[in-house]
């Protein structure tokens, strides 16, 4: 089954969007895979304004996030997993998802042990 969050990212974004107000994600800019700036990590976690004014090429994929920015007059291309992303939420209001950094969606739960079949234990009876 193919994981709930990057679609919770795009519609909450689209909802942001929508109503006129500015979209910033929270990411863990200590996960794995993550391309970030990193003048502008603070205690491990870095906001991202992806307003479409303010990015480019934005692609909220299944797997990671993508869009190129400026900071401080530098062009980047950012690069974040979904699971790196810890919040999406409207800069003027708050409004959005806290996701649980813990959570670690696409792994199932291993399928339960098959139990090997016993020899029948009989007893004569008499």
């Amino acid at each position: 089954m193919t994981p709930l969050k990057p679609y919770l990212i795009r519609s909450i974004y689209e909802w942001i969007v929508d109503n006129n107000l500015t979209p910033h994600l929270l990411v863990n800019a200590e996960h794995p895979g993550v391309v970030l700036p990193g003048d502008f990590i603070e205690d491990g976690r870095i906001v991202l304004n992806i307003r479409p004014e303010a990015i480019q090429g934005l692609v909220l994929g299944n797997d990671e996030i993508q869009f190129n920015a400026r900071f401080a007059g530098k062009p980047m291309r950012i690069t974040t997993p979904c699971k790196a992303v810890l919040a999406i939420y409207a800069k003027e209001n708050g409004k959005g998802m806290i996701f649980d950094p813990e959570e670690n969606e696409d792994e199932t739960p291993p399928p339960p042990e098959p139990k090997t079949p016993q020899k029948p234990q009989l007893r004569v009876v008499k």
